[in-house]
């Protein structure tokens, strides 16, 4: 055998040696190529299912913050109309005692006379228009100007016309408070005529 053939001979062994030895190291090359595509595929979709569950938190705690403030606004509604009744049955009923300032039946209103209170005959005379049938105090008008505060605050929503009507009693009570007793007959018929109209509105009569 010649220099050649031994050259030739020396080669394919290192070659075959080579190749052996290589084989598992290349495969193992390859599985961990293959296991670290995994990982980060695997990484990949946790991400995505992450940004999915926040995305559902942030809608829940949106819904929940719209949810608040539709609570704050509809109590907020309630109040402004349980104020605004409080103050006019309020001012109806004393508008009533100056009317009647003479009326020792009134017994309720004898504050008026507390102090130096003094009704003279011109703001008598305008008390007793304010509260006539058709006057700016009387029960027309006075539970007009209610119903109409309650459905610009409500609509025409009969769920939230009950809340109304449950913040005019509320109010009506509140006044009755404040004045030291039960109100005047005029604001009882202001009551009865307020509560006829939340009937009307809801749909509990006709109207």
């Amino acid at each position: 055998m010649g220099v050649n053939g031994v050259t030739e001979v020396t080669n394919n062994i290192a070659t075959t040696y080579t190749s052996t030895v290589n084989s598992p190291v290349e495969d193992k090359k390859k599985d961990k190529e293959v296991e670290v595509k995994k990982e980060a595929a695997a990484v990949y979709e946790k991400s995505e299912e992450n940004s999915s569950t926040s995305k559902v938190s942030s809608k829940e705690t949106d819904r929940a913050k719209i949810i608040q403030q539709l609570k704050a606004d509809d109590a907020l509604r309630q109040q402004q109309l349980l104020d605004i009744v409080h103050k006019m049955m309020g001012k109806q009923a004393k508008t009533y005692g100056i009317a009647n300032s003479e009326n020792d039946e009134d017994s309720i209103w004898k504050f008026l006379a507390k102090g130096d209170f003094t009704v003279d005959a011109a703001t008598k005379a305008q008390a007793q228009e304010d509260i006539s049938e058709n006057g700016y105090w009387g029960v027309k008008q006075t539970s007009e100007r209610i119903l109409d505060f309650a459905k610009a605050l409500a609509g025409d929503d009969p769920e939230k016309l009950e809340k109304m009507r449950s913040a005019f009693e509320k109010g009506y009570k509140q006044a009755e408070k404040t004045w030291g007793g039960e109100l005047p007959d005029i604001s009882k018929q202001t009551f009865d005529a307020v509560m006829k109209g939340f009937d009307e509105l809801t749909g509990k009569v006709e109207t």
